[in-house]
Protein backbone atom coordinates (compact mmCIF):
# COMPACT_ATOMS: atom_id res chain seq x y z
CA UNK A 1 0.00 0.00 0.00
CA UNK A 2 3.07 2.42 0.88
CA UNK A 3 4.74 1.53 -2.22
CA UNK A 4 1.61 2.34 -4.47
CA UNK A 5 0.92 5.86 -2.57
CA UNK A 6 4.82 6.45 -3.25
CA UNK A 7 5.10 5.68 -6.87
CA UNK A 8 1.64 7.49 -7.35
CA UNK A 9 2.94 10.32 -5.38
CA UNK A 10 6.61 10.80 -7.77
CA UNK A 11 4.44 10.66 -10.76
CA UNK A 12 1.94 13.29 -9.53
CA UNK A 13 5.30 15.19 -8.90
CA UNK A 14 7.35 14.67 -11.61
CA UNK A 15 4.35 15.66 -14.24
CA UNK A 16 3.97 18.44 -12.07
CA UNK A 17 7.31 19.60 -12.38
CA UNK A 18 6.89 18.99 -16.00
CA UNK A 19 3.90 21.47 -16.12
CA UNK A 20 5.75 23.88 -13.80
CA UNK A 21 9.15 23.88 -16.22
CA UNK A 22 9.96 27.23 -16.57
CA UNK A 23 10.99 28.60 -20.59
CA UNK A 24 14.53 28.53 -21.74
CA UNK A 25 16.61 32.08 -21.84
CA UNK A 26 17.72 32.89 -24.91
CA UNK A 27 19.23 35.52 -27.22
CA UNK A 28 19.53 36.98 -30.91
CA UNK A 29 22.99 38.30 -31.85
CA UNK A 30 22.36 40.86 -34.28
CA UNK A 31 25.96 42.35 -35.00
CA UNK A 32 28.33 41.64 -38.18
CA UNK A 33 31.14 40.61 -36.17
CA UNK A 34 30.67 38.14 -33.55
CA UNK A 35 32.64 39.11 -30.39
CA UNK A 36 31.25 39.28 -26.71
CA UNK A 37 32.00 41.65 -24.71
CA UNK A 38 33.13 40.93 -20.85
CA UNK A 39 29.81 42.15 -19.57
CA UNK A 40 27.55 40.11 -22.38
CA UNK A 41 29.50 36.77 -21.34
CA UNK A 42 28.77 37.29 -17.69
CA UNK A 43 25.23 37.64 -18.32
CA UNK A 44 24.78 34.70 -20.70
CA UNK A 45 26.51 32.96 -17.35
CA UNK A 46 24.32 34.62 -14.70
CA UNK A 47 21.37 33.64 -16.68
CA UNK A 48 22.64 29.71 -17.16
CA UNK A 49 22.16 30.73 -21.43
CA UNK A 50 22.82 27.87 -23.53
CA UNK A 51 21.50 28.60 -26.97
CA UNK A 52 22.22 31.51 -29.03
CA UNK A 53 20.12 33.08 -32.32
CA UNK A 54 22.88 34.36 -34.52
CA UNK A 55 22.01 36.36 -37.75
CA UNK A 56 24.43 35.12 -40.60
CA UNK A 57 23.48 36.99 -43.38
CA UNK A 58 20.24 39.10 -44.55
CA UNK A 59 19.29 38.64 -48.39
CA UNK A 60 18.27 41.65 -50.56
CA UNK A 61 18.63 42.47 -53.93
CA UNK A 62 21.40 43.40 -55.88
CA UNK A 63 20.76 47.35 -56.56
CA UNK A 64 21.67 47.09 -60.50
CA UNK A 65 20.53 43.30 -61.13
CA UNK A 66 18.03 43.17 -58.65
CA UNK A 67 18.81 39.55 -57.91
CA UNK A 68 18.74 38.27 -54.39
CA UNK A 69 22.27 38.79 -52.97
CA UNK A 70 23.58 37.52 -49.29
CA UNK A 71 24.09 41.13 -47.13
CA UNK A 72 26.62 41.25 -44.80
CA UNK A 73 27.56 37.66 -43.70
CA UNK A 74 28.69 37.49 -40.33
CA UNK A 75 32.40 37.21 -39.12
CA UNK A 76 33.16 35.30 -36.01
CA UNK A 77 35.77 36.57 -33.53
CA UNK A 78 34.85 34.53 -30.41
CA UNK A 79 34.55 31.04 -29.74
CA UNK A 80 31.23 29.86 -29.28
CA UNK A 81 31.38 26.48 -28.37
CA UNK A 82 29.61 26.07 -25.12
CA UNK A 83 26.48 27.41 -27.13
CA UNK A 84 23.95 25.84 -29.31
CA UNK A 85 24.01 27.86 -32.00
CA UNK A 86 20.95 28.73 -34.57
CA UNK A 87 21.98 30.28 -38.08
CA UNK A 88 19.02 33.17 -38.47
CA UNK A 89 19.11 34.31 -42.30
CA UNK A 90 16.89 37.96 -42.32
CA UNK A 91 15.02 37.91 -45.81
CA UNK A 92 13.76 40.95 -47.23
CA UNK A 93 9.86 41.09 -47.92
CA UNK A 94 10.69 42.54 -51.75
CA UNK A 95 12.88 39.09 -52.54
CA UNK A 96 9.81 37.39 -51.46
CA UNK A 97 7.67 39.45 -53.54
CA UNK A 98 9.48 38.87 -57.01
CA UNK A 99 7.11 37.28 -59.55
CA UNK A 100 9.42 35.26 -61.40
CA UNK A 101 11.78 34.40 -58.36
CA UNK A 102 13.50 31.48 -59.10
CA UNK A 103 12.57 30.02 -55.72
CA UNK A 104 14.93 26.47 -55.81
CA UNK A 105 18.20 28.49 -56.51
CA UNK A 106 17.58 30.80 -53.70
CA UNK A 107 16.79 27.95 -51.41
CA UNK A 108 19.66 25.90 -52.60
CA UNK A 109 22.19 29.56 -52.49
CA UNK A 110 20.79 29.99 -48.82
CA UNK A 111 21.51 26.67 -47.14
CA UNK A 112 24.78 26.47 -48.84
CA UNK A 113 26.46 29.61 -47.00
CA UNK A 114 24.76 29.07 -44.12
CA UNK A 115 26.79 25.58 -44.22
CA UNK A 116 29.44 27.51 -45.77
CA UNK A 117 29.72 29.69 -42.29
CA UNK A 118 29.02 26.94 -40.07
CA UNK A 119 32.23 24.65 -41.44
CA UNK A 120 34.96 27.77 -41.69
CA UNK A 121 33.78 28.81 -38.17
CA UNK A 122 33.38 24.92 -36.74
CA UNK A 123 29.74 25.01 -35.58
CA UNK A 124 27.71 21.86 -35.98
CA UNK A 125 23.75 24.01 -35.75
CA UNK A 126 20.78 21.75 -35.65
CA UNK A 127 18.20 24.09 -37.02
CA UNK A 128 18.10 26.98 -38.82
CA UNK A 129 15.48 30.17 -38.57
CA UNK A 130 14.00 32.54 -41.53
CA UNK A 131 13.31 35.74 -40.28
CA UNK A 132 10.98 37.32 -43.19
CA UNK A 133 7.74 39.60 -43.14
CA UNK A 134 6.56 38.06 -45.77
CA UNK A 135 2.77 39.55 -46.79
CA UNK A 136 0.34 38.08 -49.38
CA UNK A 137 1.99 38.74 -52.16
CA UNK A 138 4.98 37.30 -51.39
CA UNK A 139 3.15 34.38 -49.56
CA UNK A 140 3.28 31.81 -52.54
CA UNK A 141 7.28 32.16 -53.11
CA UNK A 142 7.80 32.32 -48.92
CA UNK A 143 6.08 29.48 -48.49
CA UNK A 144 7.78 27.50 -51.59
CA UNK A 145 11.14 29.02 -50.02
CA UNK A 146 10.18 27.10 -46.77
CA UNK A 147 9.47 23.62 -47.60
CA UNK A 148 12.41 23.42 -49.90
CA UNK A 149 15.06 24.94 -47.36
CA UNK A 150 13.42 22.27 -45.02
CA UNK A 151 14.05 19.91 -47.67
CA UNK A 152 17.40 20.56 -48.25
CA UNK A 153 19.09 21.40 -44.80
CA UNK A 154 17.66 18.04 -43.33
CA UNK A 155 17.53 20.26 -40.27
CA UNK A 156 14.80 21.53 -37.97
CA UNK A 157 13.12 24.29 -38.95
CA UNK A 158 11.87 27.77 -37.31
CA UNK A 159 10.31 31.01 -38.51
CA UNK A 160 9.10 34.43 -37.17
CA UNK A 161 5.83 35.05 -37.34
CA UNK A 162 4.49 38.47 -36.68
CA UNK A 163 1.36 39.30 -34.98
CA UNK A 164 -0.79 39.85 -37.79
CA UNK A 165 0.30 36.61 -39.32
CA UNK A 166 -1.29 35.26 -36.29
CA UNK A 167 -4.29 37.01 -36.23
CA UNK A 168 -5.01 36.36 -40.15
CA UNK A 169 -3.14 33.07 -40.53
CA UNK A 170 -6.27 31.68 -42.83
CA UNK A 171 -5.09 34.43 -45.38
CA UNK A 172 -1.16 34.65 -44.76
CA UNK A 173 -1.18 30.44 -43.91
CA UNK A 174 1.83 28.82 -41.83
CA UNK A 175 4.92 27.78 -43.04
CA UNK A 176 6.02 24.24 -43.13
CA UNK A 177 8.44 24.82 -40.14
CA UNK A 178 8.74 23.07 -37.14
CA UNK A 179 8.08 25.75 -34.53
CA UNK A 180 7.47 29.82 -34.54
CA UNK A 181 8.59 32.30 -32.53
CA UNK A 182 6.52 35.42 -32.42
CA UNK A 183 7.83 38.71 -32.85
CA UNK A 184 6.54 40.79 -29.83
CA UNK A 185 7.78 43.84 -30.68
CA UNK A 186 7.36 46.85 -33.29
CA UNK A 187 3.60 47.06 -32.79
CA UNK A 188 3.12 50.40 -34.03
CA UNK A 189 3.64 53.40 -36.92
CA UNK A 190 7.36 55.33 -36.43
CA UNK A 191 6.11 58.62 -36.19
CA UNK A 192 6.92 61.54 -34.56
CA UNK A 193 3.41 61.09 -32.06
CA UNK A 194 4.17 60.39 -28.10
CA UNK A 195 3.40 56.79 -29.13
CA UNK A 196 5.79 53.81 -28.52
CA UNK A 197 6.13 52.10 -31.74
CA UNK A 198 7.94 48.91 -30.17
CA UNK A 199 5.07 48.45 -28.13
CA UNK A 200 2.05 49.39 -27.26
CA UNK A 201 -0.41 47.59 -25.24
CA UNK A 202 -3.93 48.94 -26.98
CA UNK A 203 -2.19 47.56 -30.58
CA UNK A 204 -1.52 44.11 -28.73
CA UNK A 205 -4.84 43.88 -27.22
CA UNK A 206 -6.11 44.00 -30.83
CA UNK A 207 -4.00 40.19 -31.57
CA UNK A 208 -3.90 38.46 -28.09
CA UNK A 209 -6.44 36.46 -28.14
CA UNK A 210 -5.90 35.48 -31.55
CA UNK A 211 -2.63 33.60 -29.78
CA UNK A 212 -4.99 30.46 -28.84
CA UNK A 213 -5.96 29.61 -32.11
CA UNK A 214 -2.82 29.47 -33.56
CA UNK A 215 -1.97 26.17 -34.93
CA UNK A 216 1.94 26.17 -34.53
CA UNK A 217 3.81 25.78 -31.85
CA UNK A 218 5.27 29.69 -31.02
CA UNK A 219 8.03 30.73 -28.95
CA UNK A 220 8.19 34.21 -27.64
CA UNK A 221 11.14 37.45 -28.94
CA UNK A 222 10.92 39.88 -26.45
CA UNK A 223 12.50 43.05 -27.40
CA UNK A 224 15.35 44.88 -24.89
CA UNK A 225 16.75 47.33 -27.44
CA UNK A 226 15.93 50.88 -27.69
CA UNK A 227 16.11 53.75 -30.50
CA UNK A 228 15.64 57.56 -31.27
CA UNK A 229 13.30 58.42 -33.39
CA UNK A 230 14.77 61.06 -35.55
CA UNK A 231 12.06 64.18 -36.35
CA UNK A 232 12.33 67.35 -38.71
CA UNK A 233 9.31 70.02 -39.36
CA UNK A 234 6.88 67.15 -38.01
CA UNK A 235 8.15 64.56 -40.22
CA UNK A 236 10.68 61.15 -39.10
CA UNK A 237 12.97 61.24 -41.19
CA UNK A 238 15.66 58.28 -39.54
CA UNK A 239 15.97 55.84 -36.87
CA UNK A 240 19.27 56.22 -34.82
CA UNK A 241 20.02 53.03 -33.12
CA UNK A 242 21.99 52.92 -29.28
CA UNK A 243 20.35 55.64 -27.95
CA UNK A 244 18.78 56.24 -24.86
CA UNK A 245 17.70 58.89 -22.49
CA UNK A 246 20.31 58.72 -19.90
CA UNK A 247 22.52 59.12 -22.96
CA UNK A 248 21.16 62.35 -23.95
CA UNK A 249 20.43 63.49 -20.29
CA UNK A 250 24.37 64.25 -20.82
CA UNK A 251 24.84 65.48 -24.23
CA UNK A 252 25.07 69.65 -24.15
CA UNK A 253 23.64 69.74 -27.13
CA UNK A 254 20.34 68.50 -26.48
CA UNK A 255 17.88 69.79 -24.23
CA UNK A 256 15.26 67.15 -22.56
CA UNK A 257 11.40 68.49 -23.17
CA UNK A 258 9.79 65.73 -21.58
CA UNK A 259 9.83 62.12 -20.49
CA UNK A 260 11.12 60.87 -24.00
CA UNK A 261 11.54 64.35 -25.81
CA UNK A 262 14.50 66.08 -26.61
CA UNK A 263 15.48 69.58 -28.87
CA UNK A 264 18.34 69.23 -30.44
CA UNK A 265 19.74 72.95 -28.93
CA UNK A 266 22.65 73.69 -31.36
CA UNK A 267 23.14 72.02 -35.13
CA UNK A 268 26.12 68.92 -34.17
CA UNK A 269 27.12 65.34 -35.36
CA UNK A 270 26.72 62.86 -33.09
CA UNK A 271 27.65 59.12 -33.71
CA UNK A 272 28.49 60.12 -37.56
CA UNK A 273 24.68 61.80 -37.41
CA UNK A 274 23.70 65.18 -38.84
CA UNK A 275 21.30 67.34 -36.18
CA UNK A 276 19.98 70.17 -36.67
CA UNK A 277 19.34 73.01 -34.69
CA UNK A 278 15.64 72.38 -33.65
CA UNK A 279 15.39 68.82 -35.07
CA UNK A 280 13.56 66.77 -32.17
CA UNK A 281 14.68 63.65 -30.73
CA UNK A 282 11.99 60.68 -29.68
CA UNK A 283 13.14 57.77 -27.35
CA UNK A 284 11.23 54.39 -27.99
CA UNK A 285 12.79 52.02 -24.96
CA UNK A 286 11.37 48.59 -23.30
CA UNK A 287 11.86 49.26 -19.35
CA UNK A 288 11.97 46.22 -16.91
CA UNK A 289 7.88 46.66 -16.42
CA UNK A 290 7.03 46.79 -19.57
CA UNK A 291 8.59 43.08 -20.25
CA UNK A 292 6.95 41.95 -17.30
CA UNK A 293 3.54 43.32 -19.07
CA UNK A 294 4.33 41.38 -22.37
CA UNK A 295 4.91 38.22 -20.59
CA UNK A 296 1.92 38.31 -18.44
CA UNK A 297 -0.50 39.37 -21.29
CA UNK A 298 1.08 36.32 -23.54
CA UNK A 299 0.87 33.95 -21.00
CA UNK A 300 -2.58 34.81 -20.30
CA UNK A 301 -3.42 34.11 -23.44
CA UNK A 302 -1.08 31.28 -25.35
CA UNK A 303 -2.58 28.22 -26.15
CA UNK A 304 0.87 26.11 -25.18
CA UNK A 305 3.39 27.21 -22.96
CA UNK A 306 6.67 28.20 -24.79
CA UNK A 307 9.71 26.65 -24.48
CA UNK A 308 12.04 29.38 -25.13
CA UNK A 309 12.08 33.14 -24.49
CA UNK A 310 14.59 34.66 -27.09
CA UNK A 311 15.59 38.15 -26.27
CA UNK A 312 16.32 40.80 -28.82
CA UNK A 313 19.29 41.19 -28.97
CA UNK A 314 22.40 40.98 -26.88
CA UNK A 315 24.06 43.52 -26.81
CA UNK A 316 26.19 45.95 -23.86
CA UNK A 317 24.11 48.91 -24.64
CA UNK A 318 20.93 47.21 -24.07
CA UNK A 319 21.93 44.91 -21.12
CA UNK A 320 23.04 48.40 -18.97
CA UNK A 321 19.47 49.58 -18.73
CA UNK A 322 18.31 46.37 -17.00
CA UNK A 323 19.35 44.66 -13.71
CA UNK A 324 20.84 41.21 -14.11
CA UNK A 325 17.86 39.04 -13.05
CA UNK A 326 15.28 40.98 -15.16
CA UNK A 327 15.22 37.78 -17.75
CA UNK A 328 14.82 35.39 -15.12
CA UNK A 329 11.85 37.67 -13.53
CA UNK A 330 10.57 37.63 -17.52
CA UNK A 331 10.62 33.72 -17.83
CA UNK A 332 8.85 32.87 -14.67
CA UNK A 333 5.64 35.12 -16.15
CA UNK A 334 5.32 31.70 -17.44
Amino acid sequence: MIKRFFIGFLIFFLISCSKNEKPIVAFYYWKTILKLSETEKQLLKDNDVSKLYIRYFDIGLHPQTQEPIPLSPIRFQENIKAFEVVPVVFIQNKVMSMPRLDVNDLAQKTVHLVEEINTKNKIASHEIQIDCDWTLKSKDNYLKFIERVKELSKQKLSATIRLHQVKYFKKTKIPNVDSGVLMYYNMGSIAPDSLNSIYDQKIAARYLKSLKNYPLHLDFALPIYSWGVHIRNQRVIGLRSKMNVSELKSDPNFQQLSKIFFKVKKSNYKNGVFYEENDLLKIEAIAAEDLKQMAEELEENVAQKPKEIIFYDLDEFNLKNYEKNIFEQVVSCF
